[in-house]
């Protein structure tokens, strides 16, 4: 089975970069690109799309809070209606420059503070299902299995992936431990030995030194991790030298 690499990209704003999307692009097979809701704008967008079609990378939406200031790391308070119609205000504005470059958007994955809380409130994970189904395209879902937003794809019949995270420590729970705790971002010495536990024992690294099941078949690198370009570099020849073929899912 093929193991998917991803990393969330299109992050800057305006005269404000964020990470290397360029050398990312040459590593990963799937680029979750921000909408303009946590971060990115129109130009932004449109460059992404364009870099990711000619690099053969799938384009997936990365829907996020209306929250530049925050990062999309703080909660919002929006209603269900509200959440539909933004996400699917964000995804079809991706498509558009994903489009023009060649693609369209195969998959959606919700950002930071949404990517918690829809996980955990089945009616903001419907609300997510309800956007993508009025989108159409055959759109897949990415994020987190065994959670509120697996059980509303199934019960759609969208496609679903479920998620690791290389650079960050889990909780016992099988959360993702909160950045602001100790050891919740992970160097990339261990984010390596953490994306090949992911992919060959489904088993990730938790805070307290224990671990996790993690069921999944993407693993994703932050853009904006420390050193994420080496650290994507290394991980895709740790799974290459262990036999673990990288390849899209979508």
């Amino acid at each position: 089975m093929a193991f998917d690499l991803n990393s969330d990209l299109g992050e800057g704003f305006g005269a404000y970069s964020m990470g290397d999307d360029a050398a990312m692009l040459d590593i990963v097979t799937s680029a979750n690109i921000a909408c303009g809701f946590h971060a990115g704008d129109p130009s932004i967008m449109r460059r992404t799309c364009e870099l990711a079609v000619a690099k053969g990378v799938r384009i997936g939406a990365h829907i996020g809070y209306r929250d530049l200031v925050g990062f999309g790391r703080r909660h919002v308070a929006v209603t269900a209606d509200e959440l539909r119609d933004e996400t699917l205000y964000q995804v079809g504005s991706l498509d558009v420059f994903a489009r023009s470059a060649g693609d369209r958007v195969r998959y959606v994955k919700p950002h930071g503070a949404l990517y918690h809380a829809a996980s955990a409130d089945r009616e903001l994970a419907e609300a997510v299902l309800s956007a993508m189904a009025e989108f159409g395209g055959e759109l897949s879902l990415l994020g987190p299995a065994g959670t509120e937003l697996e059980a509303a794809a199934r019960a759609r019949g969208i496609a679903f992936v479920g998620e690791g995270f290389a650079d960050r420590a889990y909780l016992s729970s099988g959360r993702l431990a909160p950045r602001s705790q100790p050891g919740a971002v992970l160097w990339p010495d261990d984010a390596v030995t953490q994306a090949l536990s992911i992919a060959r024992d489904s088993k990730a690294v938790t805070v307290d030194g224990g671990a996790v099941a993690v069921r999944a078949t993407s693993i994703c690198v932050h853009g904006d991790s420390p050193a994420a370009v080496e650290m994507a570099r290394r991980i895709r020849s740790t799974l290459d030298e262990a036999g673990i073929p990288v390849g899209a899912f979508c």
